[in-house]
């Protein structure tokens, strides 16, 4: 089965038919305004008239309320929440449970961090995945930055492997790894939240490398 892939960080409509065209089963937009790929809630809802069925449609948050959710989700049809900042997993559960919504919890490795009991944590709130991220003191995402794939750890629920992904380790992360899926945003870009159409291609290929062995 090939490792699944998410493109996240889409903020053109050239970019999600790359995506889409290249084979990505995710196509992520960021609603947090400090990320230099932040999508308003307007530029949201024409960039999704372009995403087909079967394509999953992934909502990036960070520390938002319930309520600045809902407002998001009442304009753009998003399948599934990333949680990516300090949410508990009670505070997810709590978004799950006024959203409607699936979801699932990004968390930033580091040395100190009790991975396999917090992954456990976030799956027993009812996290459909956990996503792990290189760590940064003040970044969220998109640092380009990775943490050290030997660390990976196996768990019950999916988990996704995110941070300084690119074409050119691609295929080495997944073997490493074995993960369920891949997030990718800056590695297969020209500029930030500008996607390139043969970086993408590339990235794809290496994914199907990676998952074939």
């Amino acid at each position: 089965m090939r490792t699944r892939v998410k493109i996240c960080g889409i903020t053109r409509v050239e970019d999600i038919h790359a995506a889409v065209d290249a084979g990505a089963d995710a196509i992520g937009l960021v609603f947090y305004a400090p990320s230099p790929r932040h999508v308003s809630i307007e530029l949201a809802q024409s960039l999704v008239q372009h995403i087909p069925a079967y394509v999953s449609i992934v909502g990036l948050f960070v520390n938002a309320s319930a309520d600045e959710i809902k407002t998001v989700l009442q304009h753009v049809p998003i399948d599934v929440l990333q949680l990516h900042g300090d949410e508990t997993p009670e505070q997810c559960r709590m978004i799950a449970q006024q959203t409607g919504r699936r979801w699932y919890k990004a968390l930033q490795v580091k040395a100190d961090l009790d991975l396999p009991a917090l992954i456990q944590q976030y799956h027993q709130a009812g996290a459909s995945a956990v996503l792990l991220d290189a760590w940064h003191p003040e970044l969220k995402g998109g640092t380009g930055l990775q943490f050290d794939w030997a660390t990976f750890p196996r768990a019950d629920v999916a988990l996704i492997l995110a941070g300084g992904l690119n074409p050119d380790n691609i295929q080495q992360a997944i073997s490493m790894t074995q993960a369920y899926a891949v997030d990718v945003s800056g590695g297969v870009e020209s500029s930030k939240g500008i996607k390139d159409q043969q970086l993408i291609q590339h990235f794809m290929q290496g994914v199907q490398g990676g998952s074939a062995k």
